[in-house]
């Protein structure tokens, strides 16, 4: 019998799993997360996975239960003989905790690679990981998707004038500058210091604002500190608005009373998380498609590298 793709959800990414299932043409397959008095859970899958190329998806959002029962999956599926495992892992977490950046700490990200690796994933599928590089932590090939295939046909539809992008951070730079590269406009860079995680001291912005309608793009807004700041200077420098692009809405903290009270027009974010709640300024977009695509493209195996919109002349 030749080999099918059969797509699993762990219990945090559910909804989308199932939007991605039925985007790629099946039904989500069987599998129950078991838990006990004590908080211990035991994921099963329900039907026979032998021989399949089998697709878990997960995203590693906290709480970090989320990342042991994909862990847990993997097993399961590698015990059950599965032909080949991919993790599908929409938002990795520990992505930023990617370097030793203090004395005496974690790489968190390279410890969730080998943990996934030992598990016995033989391919990771994800969106817009925190540091690109975090790639190469993985002795398996890994998939790394890019949220500009669904962000740039969204501002492509808006027919913003005079439009300019923006950084909020350093770190953002080359994702940004390659999306302002696809629409021929300039950038600008918001320079940021901190004195603590998830608290910002000061604030620069380098470039020219005024009367630019501004596109800021990150790949993840946690508090909607960094995201509220950025909007309130670009506003005082002459803009005449400003609009977020964030794949990833972790949004904790006060992000969503944040975002509600900032200048943004909207802040636009992909499905890769839930929300915890809706609000007026935040539009979510559909992931499911694209990793149906990818899903798709793995299994046959074709290239993805058409999935990649920014890489392709306007």
């Amino acid at each position: 019998m030749q080999p099918s793709v059969k797509i699993f959800s762990g219990t945090g990414s559910t909804y989308l799993a199932e939007q991605i299932a039925h985007s790629f043409g099946k039904t989500l397959g069987k599998c129950t997360t078991q838990k006990f008095s004590d908080g211990e859970f035991q994921p099963v899958f329900q039907e026979s996975i032998r021989g399949d190329y089998v697709f878990l998806v997960q995203s590693t959002f906290a709480p970090s239960d989320n990342l042991m029962e994909l862990l847990m999956m993997i097993d399961a599926a590698r015990r059950a003989s599965a032909g080949y495992i991919t993790a599908v892992i929409p938002y990795f977490g520990f992505a930023r905790q990617d370097r030793k950046d203090k004395p005496r700490v974690s790489i968190a990200s390279k410890l969730v690679a080998n943990l996934l690796t030992s598990a016995g994933a033989d391919r990771v599928m994800t969106m817009d990981l925190h540091a690109p590089q975090i790639q190469g932590f993985f002795d398996i090939p890994v998939d790394h998707l890019d949220s500009s295939a669904i962000f740039i046909p969204y501002i492509d539809n808006l027919k913003i004038e005079n439009l300019i992008f923006a950084s909020p951070d350093v770190g953002s730079t080359n994702r940004v500058r390659e999306v302002a590269k696809y629409f021929e406009v300039d950038m600008v860079i918001c320079d940021k210091q901190r004195k603590r995680a998830n608290e910002i001291a000061a604030m620069t912005v380098i470039g020219d604002v005024s009367g630019r309608n501004v596109v800021l793009i990150d790949d993840i807004c946690d508090t909607a500190g960094t995201l509220s700041k950025s909007a309130a200077i670009l506003k005082e420098r002459g803009a005449l608005s400003v609009r977020a692009f964030c794949t990833h809405p972790v949004l904790s903290g006060k992000a969503y009373e944040n975002i509600a009270n900032s200048e943004l027009e909207e802040l636009v974010v992909c499905d890769t998380i839930p929300l915890k709640q809706e609000i007026s300024k935040i539009k979510v977009l559909p992931t499911a498609e694209l990793f149906a695509v990818a899903i798709r493209n793995t299994f046959e195996n074709k290239s993805i590298s058409s999935l990649f919109i920014h890489s392709r002349n306007k």
